[in-house]
């Protein structure tokens, strides 16, 4: 069985030295290593291009939600403004309608005053007539000591205002 081993051996090719034979594993291992580095390296760079992608979206998600902040804040200052103009001019409609009535209620006010002036003025007036008419009609009274209404003997007519006796 040793010419079998020896064969097997030799199999490969020619045989080699030992010391080819540690090269040949170290050239391997080497080479393995190189390997396994460029592999790391590679991984690091797309780890690296990962991360800039990653943050270039938390970047643009920021962006959005800040625009959409943004909008939503000018969109309730809009409607504060249009509330507020809204209340603005109820108000002013409330004022005027009140300055309004003020002003029919001063003209009702001043309607009455002149119509009770009025009134005022024609009772003074009838008084004043009053007291002409019972003036003249207590002057003679006073005087013949008759009431007004009593005949005197002379009579009258309508045409002539005295009547024959």
């Amino acid at each position: 069985m040793i010419g079998l081993s020896g064969a097997i051996a030799g199999c490969g090719g020619a045989a080699a030295p030992k010391g080819s034979e540690s090269s040949g594993a170290e050239v391997e291992h080497s080479e393995e290593v190189a390997q396994h580095k460029e592999e790391a390296a590679e991984t690091t760079e797309d780890q690296e291009l990962l991360q800039r992608i990653e943050a270039k979206k938390r970047e643009e998600a920021a962006e959005e939600n800040a625009q959409r902040t943004e909008a939503l804040a000018a969109a309730r200052a809009k409607k504060r403004e249009q509330v507020a103009a809204k209340q603005a001019k109820h108000k002013e409609q409330v004022a005027e309608a009140n300055v309004k009535k003020r002003e029919e209620a001063l003209k009702a006010a001043e309607k009455k005053q002149a119509a009770a002036k009025k009134v005022k003025e024609e009772e003074q007036k009838l008084s004043d007539e009053q007291v002409k008419h019972s003036g003249a009609q207590a002057k003679p009274s006073a005087t013949s000591g008759s009431p007004p209404d009593v005949a005197t003997p002379e009579r009258q007519t309508s045409s002539t205002g005295r009547i024959p006796e």
